[in-house]
């Protein structure tokens, strides 16, 4: 099943994806209360020609390093090297919800930066209260997933990483987390075979599986939710897939790029890059 929010004359609705055809379920309420009902599905009516939203507002965003290669090409180019605590330890930083954008947007170019950059994951969206699991028993609690593209400020990341608090305003403004185009339940998703891939205007710049992935999913989720319960609406991220960054190439987005993100049955998450947003001094 393929669940999208879309926009309806009456405000954001939730809905049905088939091929390239919404079918709104009926439910008055957001995707987090959908998802905290169970996904109770009401009077169907298709909705033809709508605009797809992010697929929700996450309660909070959580982001991980799971996949070794990135962090390779990556740590290299932030003249850092991979500390010997990854290989034990899925650990992550947080974001806020609001701080999201959906598919076929304009992506905000902050005023702070001038050295852009994507990043290709795959999230998890948490779909009941999730607390004290073990890795076995953590995809249980897995609504769905989508893809996310953490857009980051790489010069101000540099200047960030060495005081040690995590990305701050290198991962943070509005608009800076992307996700869609839709939530696929876990029985469409295979985690030991999902292929990943980005493209800039239609070039492949990089991609990898989820088989790469050091720590799993449920490493993730269960290391995420010791003495801490995990809500429905709660985001967790794989981290970048190996040559999921322009970071990695050393190759910038400009102004204009159109940026395609594909995983499997998920589809495609497509975004333009907007213009630096320069304020006057």
């Amino acid at each position: 099943m393929k669940y999208v929010t879309h926009l309806s004359p009456d405000g954001p609705r939730v809905g049905r994806l088939d091929g390239d055809v919404v079918t709104d379920l009926g439910f008055d309420g957001d995707m987090i209360a959908f998802i905290t009902a169970g996904a109770p599905v009401g009077v169907e009516t298709p909705a033809p020609g709508v605009r797809l939203l992010a697929p929700l507002t996450p309660r909070s965003f959580r982001d991980f390093l799971a996949f070794e290669g990135h962090l390779k090409n990556a740590f290299k180019n932030l003249g850092r090297e991979i500390p010997a605590e990854w290989y034990e330890v899925p650990a992550f930083y947080r974001s806020v919800g609001e701080t999201v954008a959906g598919p076929d947007t304009e992506l905000a170019w902050p005023s702070y930066t001038e050295q852009l950059d994507h990043e290709l994951e795959l999230a998890a969206v948490i779909g009941r209260p999730c607390r004290d699991v073990t890795a076995d028993q953590a995809l249980d609690y897995v609504f769905g997933f989508t893809i996310w593209n953490d857009m980051s400020a790489r010069d101000v990341q540099r200047r960030e990483l060495p005081i040690g608090m995590g990305p701050a305003k290198a991962k943070e403004w509005d608009g800076s987390n992307v996700l869609g185009p839709c939530i696929v339940t876990p029985d469409e998703i295979d985690l030991a075979t999902l292929q990943l891939e980005v493209r800039v205007n239609g070039e492949r710049w990089g991609g990898d599986t989820t088989a790469a992935m050091h720590h799993s999913f449920g490493d993730l989720i269960a290391y995420a939710a010791q003495d801490q319960t995990l809500l429905p609406g709660d985001v967790l991220g794989s981290g970048t897939v190996t040559g999921g960054s322009g970071l990695e190439l050393d190759r910038w987005l400009r102004p204009g790029d159109v940026i395609e993100m594909e995983a499997g049955p998920i589809g495609i998450l497509r975004n333009t890059v907007g213009k630096p947003n320069r304020k006057d001094t």
